[in-house]
């Protein structure tokens, strides 16, 4: 499990789509055992919106914490320098999907999730 602060723009997987056809990572919701395609050039929270799983959510850019969530398997990266996720909540797996992006398949704990 790997969490890092900067992404780097290497090359997308070619098995894995999105709902709408960009080439990305499987996101697995453990506790509903649903699966979703999410692009690598797109946060894990609009990913599950295009796949209709509506994740808790409120401001989008990482400081409201309402996302937060536990990956259990996978790696993400950030794009913003100043993610609300502490160092110790980063070693434990803890990420904000609204600004998270997928590095590798996933594995989430998202008890909340819906379908929509």
């Amino acid at each position: 499990m790997t969490i890092t602060n900067k992404c780097d723009a290497g090359p997308q997987r070619q098995d894995v789509h999105s709902i709408d056809n960009k080439r990305g990572y499987q996101v697995a919701l453990s506790v509903q055992g649903w699966v979703f395609g999410v692009a690598s050039d797109e946060p894990i929270l609009l990913g599950a919106e295009l796949a209709g799983v509506e994740l808790p959510n409120s401001c989008r850019n990482g400081t409201c914490r309402t996302c937060l969530c536990q990956m259990k398997q996978g790696s993400v990266c950030y794009r913003v320098e100043w993610p609300g996720v502490s160092a110790e909540e980063k070693a434990d797996g803890w990420i904000l999907p609204c600004v998270a992006y997928a590095t590798a398949d996933l594995v989430l704990d998202v008890p909340a999730a819906l379908r929509v």
